[in-house]
């Protein structure tokens, strides 16, 4: 049985009020985050037709005759777009001959507005939303957004406490609905080997002119060990025989699917020896676990290899209480000559920050808080908040606006 039926999605409220006022909606994300089973549930409550560019003979129509086919199209969604981004022009073509709201609701497993060209014509007249794997809020019914309540200087509560083995359990098995569903660790594995091939085959050639295609899957197992970490790309790829050229192509490739991101180091007027260097994050903790072979029996024994694929847990569970906010925040890192760091610098509109560190230990030290309270001390009045987030169960001060929290709080409750 489908588990997407079963979750709300926090983006819906977002996705029926943007098809109230704009002619055409994106619904964006990495394949397989459960677009098609939102858009679907859409659909019917809307009683809007429904294709899909998955579909071989409405992917040739909308080759060989864009204009035709969205000509016969009223209120339609249409599915997978980055597989024929020929529609584009036709679409914005009848939408500015007819700009009623809600005329065309589009899904794309790649970003679409990178594509030349897309990004000046739809200007106005689309509204872009990302649809991203489950977070552990969708999972457990919890509506409060946890990254919102920060700004407020507030903590949410913890309501269903994972520490130990259950938050391993929760980070090796990242928010993708079909791996969730699978309860046998060999079967969720199954699923991520052949997500990754199928990805790869085939969504890869809708984006970008690869030659070949076998260097990919090595060099995204390359990069999944550097995840979380400053790196040096170039180095990497030619550890797999890439120039760096192709190095930058490649991880805009993967950055255009949604498997990672790169994260830029935060930085201020008052602010002088600080490392330039971008990191990346994955965007699914359990997408990184397969690629780097991690897996419940390895980190039960040695932890050594979790504290990098927890980060990224945390990021993705960041990541998805901003896709849902109506502020807009901007997620960084930082990291001085001095080597002193914080794992995520969160910046909103009106230059407000929220410093977070995650550790994979029960126990908090001193030596944990050194980054927060250096950020804390740079940023003055605009530092909000400083949180240590841990795998333990008590919330508790442990500096001047710094607090260290269970990193069950991130799906907490009021």
């Amino acid at each position: 049985m489908n588990p997407q039926h079963f979750f709300a999605r926090a983006i819906e409220p977002k996705l029926l009020e943007a098809l109230q006022d704009t002619p055409i909606v994106l619904l964006a994300g990495p394949r397989q985050a459960g677009k098609t089973t939102l858009v679907k549930q859409v659909t019917q409550e809307k009683k809007l037709r429904f294709l899909t560019l998955d579909d071989e003979l409405t992917r040739l129509s909308a080759k060989e005759d864009p204009e035709g086919l969205i000509r016969s199209l009223d209120y339609v969604v249409i599915d997978e777009i980055q597989r024929a981004p020929e529609l584009l022009l036709a679409i914005k073509k009848s939408v500015d001959e007819d700009r009623r709201p809600g005329r065309f609701l589009l899904t794309g497993s790649a970003n679409i507005m990178t594509l030349p060209t897309v990004a000046d014509s739809l200007a106005g007249r689309m509204e872009t939303l990302v649809l991203l794997p489950l977070s552990q809020s969708e999972l457990g019914g919890q509506k409060e957004n946890w990254v919102d309540r920060l700004f407020l200087q507030q903590i949410l509560k913890v309501r269903n406490l994972a520490i130990g083995e259950s938050l391993i359990d929760r980070v090796l098995h990242g928010g993708f609905p079909e791996a969730v569903s699978r309860s046998q660790d060999h079967r969720r594995l199954a699923w991520f080997r052949q997500y990754i091939d199928s990805i790869i085959q085939r969504d890869v050639r809708d984006i970008a002119e690869i030659e070949k295609l076998d260097q990919l899957p090595r060099f995204l197992r390359g990069l999944a060990q550097t995840a979380g970490q400053i790196c040096n790309y170039s180095q990497l790829g030619g550890q797999v025989g890439l120039d760096s050229k192709t190095v930058a192509k490649y991880i805009g490739i993967f950055e255009k699917m949604y498997l990672l991101r790169r994260i830029e180091v935060f930085s201020n007027n008052q602010l002088g020896r600080i490392t330039k260097t971008p990191k990346l994050q994955f965007i699914d903790s359990g997408l990184l676990s397969t690629l780097i072979g991690l897996n419940k029996q390895e980190v039960l024994i040695d932890r050594s290899r979790f504290g990098n694929v927890l980060e990224s847990f945390v990021y993705s569970e960041i990541l998805k209480h901003i896709t849902t906010s109506n502020e807009d925040y901007q997620v960084m890192f930082y990291r001085d000559l001095e080597k002193v760091e914080v794992d995520f610098v969160l910046e909103n509109a009106r230059s407000q920050v929220v410093g977070i560190e995650v550790k994979a230990t029960a126990t908090v030290k001193d030596t944990h808080l050194k980054g927060l309270k250096k950020l804390a001390t740079i940023c003055g009045e605009n530092f909000q908040m400083g949180v240590l987030l841990y795998d333990g169960s008590e919330t508790l001060p442990v500096g001047d606006r710094i607090w260290a929290v269970p990193i069950s709080s991130l799906w907490g409750e009021d």
